[in-house]
């Protein structure tokens, strides 16, 4: 196997007692971890010893639809959480060098309140925050803020697009060393380095500036979720770190390569984004360990919770009224998340698989990267991707915390760092620095050099 120079990037994406659907019902699992900071606290600590990139937060505004019976059986994973930005906060200070990446949707929030957010979690950080923009996909999120229905799929990326354009832009409000703070001279900051965005247009128009001085690594690094069509474009323009979903390693490649391509029509370089995969690692000292750790979590699974899973997976459709052990229907494409129906269907139809068999398939994972060995072997398919470019790294998703996430780092890490695939120390401070990301300038720079 061909060595490719450089290292993985990880993440540590953290769900309150792990990815399993089922995790929560566990012996092991702290059912209530959703609202123990000591838990996350914990959790942070051990992946900043790792030596992990970052640690990433997913979010929703709002429950998952009204079956109040399903409600209950998944409340774990849709109900009782922290809001992203108040825990990356309160873990800020429990922490020193790990990058804490929160989501906030484009669809139910507004620019100025993101970039304020995340400007202030850079700089309680000292320059490790990083925003997840998701435009939402949901019904049920729609309803909490006064619509009856979501936003079109087309739509909430035109938004977005826009939004995110507005974020950078008052991120960029001030130069750097701006705020001179002069006591003597009677000038807290030098007016020639504010500048006022004045933003007008077709959803959005900001005058600004923004209330806080420019962050600490220029601004939070931007990281983005989808895969349609439309997320690949809008992060090909705007993102630094890509988390997305990829059974094989032929999609994997494909994938890459397509993203990486189109960054320079937009003067970026190859290296201004990182791709991360979502994996889900279960890891035995033997394989037969491995197998057992996974079916002790497979056999949790509430029958009626993994329909509704794949309801939510392959587009929102009611399967209620087909029968568990028969195939997966044929089914339209809707208003939800195009790239995860898309991968659940081409899952389900390239493995021959009955609901039943499907729901099994994805309730650890959600149709993300799922690999149950030995260290050697989550090693090995780890390398494959990253050195076939598949991968930049991956965001680790552990099934059942803290069993999973301290299994990936007692076992997989020191293999990979054997391998020269995985870092010792962090190089630096900010969550830029140790991705390997450029600072970025700021606009009125650029202007200023090419006037």
């Amino acid at each position: 196997m061909s060595q490719r120079k450089g290292h993985l990037r990880l993440g540590a994406f953290l769900y309150p007692t792990g990815h399993h659907i089922a995790a929560w019902r566990h012996p092991d699992a702290h059912a209530a971890a959703g609202r123990d900071f000591r838990h996350y606290a914990r959790l942070a600590q051990a992946a900043e010893a790792a030596k992990f990139d970052l640690i990433f937060l997913a979010d929703g505004s709002g429950t998952r639809g009204d079956n109040v019976d399903f409600l209950s059986r998944t409340a774990h994973s849709y109900v009782a959480q922290f809001e992203p930005l108040t825990l990356l906060s309160g873990l800020a200070a429990v922490t020193e060098r790990i990058g804490l990446v929160g989501t906030a949707s484009t669809t139910f929030n507004e620019p100025y309140h993101i970039a304020r957010k995340f400007a202030s979690l850079d700089h309680i950080s000292g320059g490790r925050a990083g925003w997840n923009l998701v435009t939402s996909s949901s019904a049920h999120e729609a309803k909490n803020f006064g619509f009856d229905e979501h936003l079109a799929h087309a739509r909430r990326y035109e938004r977005a697009t826009e939004f995110a354009e507005v974020v950078e832009g008052l991120w960029d409000s001030w130069d750097e060393h701006a705020f001179v703070r002069d006591k003597t001279g009677g000038r807290y900051f030098d007016p020639d380095k504010r500048h006022v965005l004045d933003h007008r247009g077709e959803f959005f128009n900001v005058r600004g500036p923004l209330n806080v001085e420019r962050s600490p690594q220029g601004r939070p690094v931007l990281v983005q979720a989808g895969s349609s069509e439309a997320g690949k474009a809008l992060a090909a323009r705007t993102a630094e770190v890509i988390f997305t979903a990829q059974q094989t390693l032929e999609d994997a490649v494909a994938f890459y390569a397509d993203v990486k391509g189109r960054l320079a029509q937009y003067g970026r370089d190859a290296d201004d984004l990182k791709i991360m995969p979502g994996v889900m690692p279960i890891v035995g000292a033997t394989e037969r360990e491995a197998q057992q750790k996974f079916a002790e979590l497979q056999a949790l699974i509430d029958p009626a919770v993994g329909l509704s899973l794949v309801s939510g997976l392959t587009g929102g459709f009611d399967l209620s009224g087909y029968p568990l052990d028969g195939p997966i229907p044929e089914l339209p494409e809707t208003n939800a998340s195009k790239s995860r129906q898309s991968l659940t269907l081409e899952l389900a139809r390239r493995e021959n698989l009955t609901i039943r068999e499907l729901y099994l398939r994805v309730a650890g994972a959600r149709g993300h990267w799922q690999l149950v060995g030995t260290p050697k072997q989550i090693a090995d398919a780890l390398e494959e991707r990253f050195v076939n470019y598949g991968a930049d790294g991956y965001n680790v998703m552990p099934a059942l915390l803290p069993n999973s996430l301290d299994d990936f780092i007692e076992l997989v890490l020191p293999e990979l760092r054997r391998r020269g695939l995985f870092r010792d120390e962090y190089e630096g401070r900010t969550l830029r620095e140790n991705l390997g990301l450029r600072q970025p300038v700021s606009r009125y720079q650029r202007e200023a050099v090419t006037a």
